[in-house]
């Protein structure tokens, strides 16, 4: 596949993550639930923004890793995401989300439609 092509598919996925995080915005749905699938979103969104620049994206969950190879730092209500991607996974929380969801999901949104655009 082209990166073009790879990009497109982790696009895919990532806007099936975005649906997710729009039906559940509940306050009842755990918020590790949502982190999960909040920094699921993200990371895609991370790697998508590296094949497009014709980058190998490291093989790793880590956002801060994904972000200091694309050379773009993120704002720290992202970072704060990391949590999501193992320790509320596997450790016992509660695992608070410290920014409100829909400011999260709007910022995910834009990152998206800023890397659909450049797909053309």
């Amino acid at each position: 596949m082209s990166p073009a092509e790879d990009a497109a598919l982790l696009l895919r996925i990532v806007r099936r993550h975005l649906q997710a995080l729009r039906l559940n915005l509940d306050p009842a749905y755990p918020d590790e639930e949502w982190g999960f699938q909040a920094q699921q979103a993200l990371e895609k969104l991370l790697k998508a923004a590296l094949v497009l620049r014709d980058l190998s994206p490291e093989r790793t969950h880590e956002l801060g890793l994904l972000a200091e190879q694309l050379q773009e730092p993120l704002p720290p209500e992202l970072l704060e995401l990391q949590v999501y991607a193992v320790e509320a996974r596997y450790e016992e929380g509660p695992f608070a989300l410290r920014t409100p969801r829909q400011q999260l999901l709007a910022d995910l949104e834009a990152r998206l439609a800023a890397l659909e655009r450049s797909l053309g």
